[in-house]
């Protein structure tokens, strides 16, 4: 760590603890801004966000005075990436998809397609506003239904790969995705009940069981459990790292290194399902995601260059509009008559609008206020959206995602 003056500048080197502890603290900060301003917590704009975006805006504002920039040291953001997506995968158990029904099956089947239509309708926005096709996806799947965390995943590996303002892209979609997500998922799920003059019941009693379905041991975590899954987790995230080396030594196909090590998790997980191994402990686990997301997304965010930004501004809300346009177009036209055209479909498509564009979380207060709204909380929806939104997606999600950006990317 130290400063110097370079280039009538001075530029402040930040080592790697450096770069952690100012993770850390603005992690916290972002923690404080929600509790003081209650409509971030509405709109469900995480702490790692709000800090990290908050010196990403004094780093440039210092950049472009002259005053001041920064040098930070990262290497330890893509190990606490990997580390986070690990735990995902270890939340994937298929005996889920067999026990949720019908609604399960269409609505996970739902995400996928739109999934897969993002990213082709990114690429072919791109294409028609002049830029590269991987932005496209960057402000397609990556960013809308894969969120901050794929945004922030998936953006170095596009840099890496010679797309500039691919980061900064994805993240910015990313910001959309969730500010809108929370704002249109409740009033289309109002504007469907009314139009059709839906009765306000719920059929879902059938899945009653679901939500016990894989769950594992519960009670408080301790140091002892907390070893045991962090090993669990280092485990699958070095044999991800050999399968994804050898994936890219065999094919020269671009494996993200997290993408490996949630293989790996998923495969572990229900291998564990069969034939128990490891008794797995949900709260652990949970720790474990919460502090590795926290400090690996405050750093992406930190690491933004938003000077980058200047020549993409308008081509990215061209294809926002457009992706904002189709969602709504979807779960219109296509999702909501396909579930049933009943109240839960109504608000089920609410949380497709929220995940879809946005995050789970915004997926869940979406229903979470069209419950309010009409006094009737639909199980269904509440079971079924958190499961496919935040874990069962990834299945086709992510080598969707992967292979438009190696496909496009040549």
């Amino acid at each position: 760590m130290g400063i110097e003056f370079a280039d009538n500048v001075w530029l402040l080197k930040l080592d790697l603890v450096a770069t952690v502890a100012l993770a850390a603290l603005l992690l916290m900060f972002g923690g404080w801004l929600r509790k003081v301003f209650p409509a971030l917590v509405r709109f469900c704009i995480p702490s790692a966000v709000l800090g990290g975006f908050a010196f990403s805006l004094l780093a440039w504002l210092l950049k472009e005075t002259g005053l001041l920039t920064f040098k930070l040291d990262t290497t330890l953001q893509m190990p606490f990436m990997i580390a986070f997506f690990t735990t995902v995968g270890l939340g994937g158990s298929f005996g889920l998809i067999k026990k949720g029904g019908r609604e399960l099956i269409i609505y996970l089947v739902g995400c996928w397609v739109l999934a897969v239509a993002q990213n082709a309708v990114g690429v072919a926005a791109a294409y028609l506003t002049g830029i590269h096709p991987v932005l496209g996806v960057m402000a397609g799947a990556v960013s809308l239904e894969g969120g901050m965390g794929a945004a922030s995943a998936f953006g170095p590996t596009a840099e890496q790969m010679g797309v500039n303002g691919a980061f900064v892209v994805a993240v910015a979609a990313a910001t959309y995705g969730l500010v809108s997500g929370g704002l249109m998922g409740g009033p289309l799920a109002k504007w469907l009940v009314e139009k059709n003059d839906l009765p306000i019941v719920t059929q879902g009693d059938h899945l009653e069981g679901l939500s016990e379905i894989g769950r594992t041991e519960g009670d408080a975590a301790s140091s002892d459990k907390l070893i045991a899954m962090m090993t669990v987790v280092l485990v699958a995230m070095v044999l991800g790292a050999v399968f994804s080396a050898r994936i890219k030594e065999m094919t020269a196909f671009v494996l993200p290194g997290y993408v490996g090590a949630m293989f790996m998790a998923v495969l572990f997980r229900n291998l564990n399902d069969a034939v128990p191994l490891v008794k797995l402990h949900d709260k652990s686990i949970d720790l474990i995601a919460d502090i590795s997301l926290g400090i690996f997304l405050t750093m992406a965010m930190m690491s933004l260059k938003f000077w980058e930004l200047y020549n993409l501004a308008l081509p990215l809300v061209v294809i926002l509009i457009v992706q904002t346009v189709f969602i709504l177009g979807f779960c219109i036209y296509l999702l909501f008559p396909l579930l049933g055209r009943n109240y839960d479909a109504a608000v089920m498509c609410a949380g497709m609008i929220g995940h879809g564009l946005g995050a789970t979380p915004n997926a869940v207060a979406n229903m979470g206020a069209v419950a309010e709204r009409f006094g009737v909380v639909s199980r269904k929806a509440f079971l079924i959206v958190p499961l496919c939104g935040a874990v069962l997606i990834d299945i086709v999600g992510i080598p969707n995602i992967v292979w438009f950006m190696n496909y496009f990317g040549k």
